[in-house]
């Protein structure tokens, strides 16, 4: 019985398929499905349903599942105390972003901590918030760059940016050629949003619904360029993130007002786990990104 066995248990688990597993942990098929028998002679008892054709845990196999999470979840962080002794940014990190961040985030940022902590090996995940909280929960990620919201409380959150929103419109828009909008203009006015599962929709929608828009149901965007494009198609107006903007006000058919009153914000945070060994490097990872992007 060794680690290994216990991170081909928890892939089974969590692919139910063994090629998918297998692929996970890049092994062969026949070669996981063999630890998983050999597991299973050591400890005396069944882990799995043999005659179904599929991925079944016996009462023991998801008992052992748990306990094999807990054990992998504290080889993490042994690894991570023997590397933070040295106090060096170095070695591997896995970092996860949300969509509405990613994209825009990180050609500002990865070239620049390339070059100052040459050592350090990024690993990037996108997903959304709710992916990336359990995974930050399971110990697959070792922290997450995203905007702070209630999922995310349970974690030490490290402000990085407070991002403020901008109003898009068709260029052909009444209020294209204005300085700014007060959010209160948006009363009585149908808004497109993103669709369920970004965190963004809700903290959009929630300046939108308190100024007394409404969100168009007809529509739901799975990512920001889409918003972006249905606005240049003339289909509606929305609110779009600082990062995610060009720098001209009119460019591709699209137009972005500044919101006032008040500036509709997100703020954007390092996000890791309490006790984390890793505190400091995050600490300094965090200040060098907010520094970029100041």
């Amino acid at each position: 019985m060794n680690i290994r066995d216990f991170e081909y248990l928890v892939a089974l688990a969590e692919h139910k398929h063994f090629r998918k597993a297998a692929e996970a942990c890049f092994v062969s098929q026949p070669t996981l499905s063999g630890q998983i028998r050999k597991l299973e002679d050591e400890i005396g008892t069944p882990l799995l349903e043999r005659s179904s054709r599929r991925v079944l845990f016996t009462d023991s196999g998801l008992q052992l599942i748990e306990q094999a999470k807990k054990i992998l979840r504290e080889v993490k962080v042994f690894k991570e105390m023997a590397n933070e002794q040295t106090g060096e940014m170095s070695g591997p990190m896995n970092i996860g972003f949300i969509p509405t961040v990613g994209p825009y985030i990180l050609p500002k940022i990865i070239p620049a901590i390339k070059d100052e902590f040459n050592e350090l090996e990024l690993f990037l995940h996108e997903a959304q918030t709710s992916q990336l909280v359990q995974q930050l929960e399971d110990g697959k990620l070792d922290c997450l760059v995203l905007a702070s919201v209630e999922e995310t409380e349970p974690f030490k959150e490290i402000e990085i940016y407070e991002e403020p929103m901008s109003i898009a419109v068709p260029c052909e828009h009444e209020w294209a050629k204005r300085p700014e909008i007060d959010m209160h203009e948006l009363n009585g006015k149908t808004v497109l949003a993103l669709g369920d599962g970004h965190c963004l929709r809700d903290q959009a929608l929630g300046f939108c619904f308190a100024a007394g828009a409404k969100d168009d149901e007809r529509f739901k965007a799975t990512s920001l360029e889409t918003l972006r494009n249905m606005v240049a198609a003339g289909a509606g107006i929305t609110l779009l993130p600082e990062l995610s903007l060009p720098a001209e006000k009119f460019k591709d058919g699209v137009c972005y007002v500044k919101a006032v009153n008040p500036v509709p914000t997100r703020s954007i945070v390092l996000a890791y786990r309490p006790g984390s060994p890793l505190k400091t490097r995050f600490e300094q990872l965090a200040k060098f990104i907010k520094a970029i992007l100041d």
